[in-house]
């Protein structure tokens, strides 16, 4: 099982750096393309668009083709519309680029934690927590990168295109060792595997989770589409100096998520989301109350440690709803989750060009608030 840990983590690392890869060349992105905040916010939320289009399939395509081989061709899909969205000559070619780009990652994200979740299942114990970590491995490593191009002035296509061919063979090179076969026969479902008698209580359950997730979604909006852009051009940091905003983003959400089976085993689920909400709310709205580049930058690692685990958690909540399909919760949480991707930028966007993108942000703690609220529907106990 070792060898399959290590092949799905190198999934969720090459996911989180792809992606990432491209951010921090979004500022220079959006001037050569001469794209207002408003075109720049939908362009952007067209990732999503694409995400929320090709989510519904994602479970069909794991039944029909397994985990296994669809996280390596979507993967490998997504690679290459990297490359095409970092190099386009219009605004229409990049959000048509991301568009498909979002479409490939919500599918590779579906079935890598289709594979994760059952590899879990066969340790016995919690390690989702730890493959989202290494996501954000990923992503810290894509936003470096980035930034290291960025300051060494090498061109956009060099630096996409050595990222993709790179995490493709890392990708490939994991393949062989994912596990294989059909992901559902070892699924804890024997209640009501045909999805009869779904009570009142699990459907509103559900909708908290989804609520729950898409508070998620636009905190990570902010840190990744916005913080470069808050930095560079609201707070005057260099582009080098900008990036970081999301780099600390991203390595809190690292370290909140290495530490979060802990958490969760010693405080249970909900406390430690309520904590989470409270820590990004107070965070970010501290941040954006006193603007300086440094606060701004721990106000983003704040948001990023805040909501680390709240993601995994409401995954396996969504995953162990008595009477839902298998796989059913799970699919519905990861496609509804991609709403608050689709409209968090675009939020922000319209906020920005009729105020400042420093209101924009806004959205941050007011979902930080919303976590406090639905927490509630996350595991209380404490595991042992």
């Amino acid at each position: 099982m070792a060898s399959a840990r290590v092949a799905v983590a190198a999934l969720f690392l090459t996911n989180g750096a792809l992606f990432a890869s491209l951010l921090p060349r979004y500022p220079e992105i959006k001037t050569d393309l001469a794209m207002s905040n408003a075109v720049y916010g939908a362009a952007v939320a067209s990732f999503s668009a694409g995400a929320l289009v090709a989510g519904p399939a994602a479970a069909a395509l794991i039944r029909r083709f397994q985990s296994a081989r669809v996280v390596i061709a979507t993967t490998i899909a997504l690679a290459l519309l990297i490359v095409v969205a970092g190099l386009a000559t219009t605004p229409l070619l990049f959000a048509v680029a991301l568009f498909a780009a979002g479409a490939c990652d919500a599918v590779a994200d579906v079935a890598q934690n289709v594979n994760g979740l059952r590899l879990q299942r066969l340790y016995g114990r919690s390690i989702i927590n730890s493959l989202h970590a290494v996501w954000a491995v990923g992503a810290i490593v894509g936003g470096l990168l980035g930034a290291g191009t960025i300051a060494l002035e090498v061109p956009r296509s060099i630096h996409l295109g050595i990222a993709a061919v790179v995490f493709c063979a890392v990708a490939l090179a994991a393949y062989p060792y994912l596990l294989h076969g059909p992901d559902h026969d070892d699924h804890p479902s024997g209640r009501d595997p045909d999805g009869r008698g779904v009570s009142a209580a699990v459907l509103l359950t559900l909708a908290a989770l989804v609520g729950i997730a898409v508070a998620d979604a636009t905190v990570e909006d902010a840190g990744s589409s916005w913080a470069t852009l808050y930095l560079r051009d609201s707070l005057g940091a260099p582009g080098a100096v900008a990036v970081l905003g999301y780099v600390a983003f991203v390595g809190a959400m690292f370290v909140g998520r290495m530490l979060g089976d802990r958490l969760v085993d010693r405080f249970g689920e909900r406390t430690v989301a309520r904590s989470g909400g409270v820590l990004a709310a107070v965070g970010m709205g501290t941040a954006l109350a006193f603007p300086t580049v440094p606060g701004t930058i721990v106000g983003f690692a704040a948001a990023g440690l805040g909501v680390a685990t709240v993601v995994p958690a409401a995954m396996r909540a969504a995953d162990e709803l008595p009477g839902l399909r298998v796989g059913t919760g799970l699919t519905v949480l990861t496609w509804l989750m991609r709403v608050g991707f689709l409209g968090a930028p675009l939020i922000v966007g319209v906020v920005a060009d009729a105020t400042s993108l420093r209101a924009g942000l806004l959205t941050v703690p007011v979902a930080g608030v919303i976590l406090v609220l639905l927490a509630g529907a996350l595991g209380a106990r404490r595991r042992t």
